[in-house]
């Protein structure tokens, strides 16, 4: 406990000598298990205990004692869930505490207010409070059939000559009706109070002949205007409170779909990147282990050749897989250098480059794949983006003529001011033999080009399969 939490400088430390537990004395009985902590404490010089000290004791005492013998302060009595707000039951509980109220102000005899000396029964005031006690009770369920039922108890209470508790009780249906009726009610409360509170101020003066008649509309403003101002201004805390509260909701739905819309994208990404590393590598593998397989009679050499594809494949391969899950990572744990440059939040990862084309032609025509290529205009740097969607959209063209095709390939990459235009052309084979493929290498392609809000065509023309992407690079001046 920080009893010596802001002492002056110099200052000698107070000294705990003993410690004592007696009954703790409080004006009321005593609560069993309920003691007071004494510290006794010798200090040579005035000791500044801040609150945070008074505090901590007081949490110290009150953890120190059971949670069933603490006393009723001490537990904060709360009501419980079936009598909490906005219940039905709380509504009857205020119209009963009403009518215990208004019955204790009739027993005092505070009736009638207007005239005195009126012989009217006093037992006629009743009814006009009970009925002013049940609108109470409706003051949510039915707000206006509430003000309707009150209004009409308050002109018999006012033509009877009026008794105070029925006009207090009356104060809470007005303030009702604005908290919890609709807009139009509050606005037309409003109007009608104001009204009245002018009216009676006026036929105060010219009844009694001197200036001290407004005090009847004084009583008009206290006994109407006061409670529907004060409905109406917890009408609006509360109304702005709700719209807070769905703006909040709102931006938290924004923020979650947001998200998930990032989410989507990313594994959308990865998909791609999976596809593109691991089908196109796999893909000459598969088509040199079954050709290993299927024909009889293969030389060393010929075995040794198509062992030697696969052996690159997978090599290849693993290599991308390693680069992708560094990508992946978190920066700094993946044992080399997590940096590129000056920023050290980037991995030092090699992506592919439509530069290194000729690299990948090499690795399709050792799978078994006569690749023509031609290059037009001059190569130039391309945006990164651009670069990887390039050698990607190749490498998935290739692979797909490779599996689908019948054993060659025309590739040409035109260099423009704006924008590279890459196109693949081979043969389709007439009977549909080849490897099995699910559309997600097409899929792939598309979704880079559109992100890159380039133009794409994949498809059979004149019995040859062609593909055309042009992807803009964002020079054109």
């Amino acid at each position: 406990m920080p009893f010596t939490e802001g002492l002056p400088a110099g200052a000698d430390r107070p000294s705990v000598t003993g410690v004592s537990l007696r009954p703790a004395r409080c004006g009321v009985p005593d609560a069993p298990g309920s003691y007071t902590v004494e510290l006794i404490i010798v200090a040579a010089a005035t000791v500044r205990v801040p609150l945070s000290a008074h505090l901590d004791a007081v949490g110290l005492l009150l953890r120190a004692v059971p949670e069933g013998r603490r006393l009723w302060w001490d537990r904060g009595m709360r009501p419980p869930p079936w009598l909490g707000s906005g219940t039905l039951a709380r509504d009857v509980g205020l119209a009963g505490a009403s009518l215990v109220g208004g019955l204790v102000l009739y027993s005092l005899g505070w009736q009638p207010q207007v005239r005195p000396g009126t012989d009217v029964p006093s037992v006629l005031f009743l009814p006009p409070l009970l009925a002013m006690c049940v609108a109470v009770g409706m003051r949510r369920v039915a707000p206006r059939t509430s003000l309707a039922v009150g209004t009409g108890a308050l002109v018999v209470d006012t033509a009877l000559g009026n008794s105070l508790g029925t006009i207090l009780v009356y104060t809470q249906v007005l303030y009702d009706a604005c908290v919890y009726g609709p807009p139009r009610l509050w606005r037309w409360l409003l109007r009608v109070t104001i009204a009245l509170s002018l009216v009676g101020a006026v036929l105060g003066v010219l009844l009694l002949g001197h200036w001290r008649g407004v005090t009847i509309g004084v009583l008009v403003v206290l006994a109407g205007l006061l409670p529907v101002l004060t409905g109406i201004s917890v009408r609006q805390y509360r109304d702005q409170a709700a719209a807070e509260r769905a703006r909040a909701e709102q931006t938290a739905r924004l923020v979650e779909l947001d998200r998930r819309q990032a989410v989507s994208a990313e594994r959308a990404r990865m998909a791609r990147e999976l596809h593109d590393v691991v089908a196109n590598h796999l893909s000459a593998v598969a088509i040199h282990a079954t050709a290993v397989l299927s024909v009889p009679g293969l030389d060393r050499g010929q075995v040794e050749s198509a062992l030697r594809v696969i052996r690159e494949s997978s090599v290849q391969g693993l290599a991308e897989m390693r680069q992708m899950i560094e990508v992946l990572r978190e920066p700094g744990t993946t044992g080399g250098s997590a940096s590129s440059g000056d920023d050290p939040t980037v991995p030092e990862v090699i992506s592919a480059r439509l530069a290194e084309a000729d690299g990948l032609v090499d690795r399709i025509r050792a799978a078994g794949l006569a690749v023509r290529v031609r290059t037009d205009g001059t190569p130039g740097p391309l945006p990164v983006a651009v670069d990887l969607a390039a050698y990607r959209i190749v490498q998935e063209s290739l692979t797909n003529a490779l599996k689908h095709g019948t054993g060659e390939a025309d590739l040409t990459i035109a260099y423009g001011s704006a924008e590279v235009v890459l196109t693949v052309e081979n043969p389709v084979r007439r009977h549909g033999l080849g490897l099995p493929g699910a559309g997600a290498g097409l899929i792939g392609m598309r979704e880079r080009t559109t992100l890159l809000a380039g133009r794409i065509s994949a498809g059979p023309q004149d019995g040859r399969w062609l593909v055309r992407a042009a992807l803009p690079t964002g020079e054109a001046g």
